[in-house]
């Protein structure tokens, strides 16, 4: 059974691994919603508590899955969703919006979609440059201090605006991509995040399948699949960074586990502040997923990674131009 750990200093505590629901949905494949369901079950069951959504997966229809799949169960779990994205009709326009009067009609329709009451962590999902984060957190303060939202997050949030918004409002999490495959927030935002006492959920902890060994040339992938435009699946730079993989899969091998769940666990010791949210909507995914909690990783394993897979050595950006655009950094 997962353990506990708390997320932020206000109060909100989680399981130590969380469930990423939004290849449920889009980007990675077919869907398959009865699949996903149960996949969402069985993670209660295992002691999963954290599932986390957006309105923009889909835009709309993860949020709807999800709601359908805690009908029952709701008092089990803490959902996480997001706003922030401009979403027209069912499309998302490729902008962001966080105005004030959008966030609360985000927040609205969420609860709707979700078939609930409260939103336990609501994430401002990119940055808006034009809206003050002091708007942003005071407009997602007023929605807690009214009993739709508990805690407020942040998704790609860069070391000045998250101490901008904590000044406003207390923030209890970061949403943003780490792992062993994308180190970037080492520098200046996780010592931010510990000084101010605020969790980290890193997304994509298993960069997205190549510390698994899963990972294919971006061509191979279908239309339509997110990794098709990623920069570092692609060219010279996939063959680079299948070699950088390399350490993960050897000490895998050598411990008698997947190469997935050393990534894992290596995050898992990063810090009891660190909540990764690994995606699936595969039960057996899932349950290697969890074993990664009881893997021991030694001193010399730990360094023997981090050299392997120090900041910088992954080559490409890990997004498109536009996309990368959105990252407050």
């Amino acid at each position: 059974m997962l353990k506990r750990r708390a997320l932020g200093s206000q109060g909100l505590e989680v399981s130590e691994l969380g469930l990423g629901c939004m290849g449920m949905s889009q980007s990675y494949g077919v869907a398959d919603d009865a699949e996903s369901i149960a996949t969402i079950h069985r993670a209660i069951e295992l002691g999963v508590t954290l599932f986390d959504t957006a309105e923009v997966y889909g835009p709309f229809i993860n949020e709807e899955l999800l709601g359908r799949a805690l009908a029952g169960k709701r008092d089990k779990v803490i959902i996480a969703t997001k706003f922030g994205f401009d979403i027209d009709g069912r499309q998302r326009t490729g902008g962001v919006d966080s105005r004030p009067e959008h966030i609360r009609g985000v927040a609205e329709a969420s609860l709707k979609r979700l078939g609930t009451d409260h939103i336990d962590l609501f994430y401002q999902h990119r940055v808006d440059p034009a809206v003050p984060i002091e708007d942003v957190a005071g407009a997602v303060g007023d929605l807690i201090r009214e009993g739709k939202v508990r805690y407020f997050g942040l998704s790609e949030a860069g070391p000045a605006n998250i101490r901008r918004a904590h000044a406003t409002h207390p923030v209890s999490a970061l949403q943003s991509e780490y792992s062993l495959w994308e180190r970037g927030i080492e520098a200046e935002i996780l010592p931010a995040l510990r000084e101010l006492g605020i969790g980290l959920v890193p997304f994509s902890p298993l960069g997205r399948g190549f510390l698994t060994g899963t990972a294919q040339r971006a061509e191979d992938y279908p239309e339509g699949d997110f990794r098709r435009g990623d920069p570092r699946f692609q060219g010279e730079n996939f063959a680079a960074n299948m070699r950088a993989a390399d350490a993960v899969r050897a000490l895998a091998e050598a411990k008698g586990v997947k190469p997935g769940q050393i990534a894992l666990a290596w995050l898992l010791h990063q810090g009891d502040d660190v909540v990764p949210i690994p995606g699936t909507k595969r039960r057996s995914y899932l349950e290697e997923n969890v074993a990664a909690a009881d893997i021991a990783l030694s001193g010399a394993e730990i360094a023997g990674l981090d050299e392997a897979l120090r900041p910088g050595i992954v080559a490409g950006e890990r997004y498109g131009k536009q996309a990368m655009a959105m990252v407050d950094r």
